[in-house]
């Protein structure tokens, strides 16, 4: 689906924008996973993986990928 591309690539360019810009957590005392932290973000907004989210969502999604930090 070209969507979950698309949507994977925002993810991933995100991801590397965060990378080690995360906050200290003695749950990850090696640094936090950035992908990890944008994919954990987006289950909990919208309950489901970025691939499972409606195509009526997906202008939401967007903006809320552009907005996580």
């Amino acid at each position: 689906n070209a969507n979950k591309k698309k949507f994977y690539k925002m993810i991933i360019s995100k991801g590397e924008e965060l990378k080690e810009k995360l906050p200290y957590d003695p749950s990850h005392p090696k640094g936090r996973n950035s992908y990890a932290h944008i994919f954990q973000q987006i289950k909990q907004e919208f309950g489901t993986s970025y691939k499972n989210i409606s195509n009526e969502d997906l202008e939401k999604l967007k903006h809320f990928i552009d907005g996580i930090n």
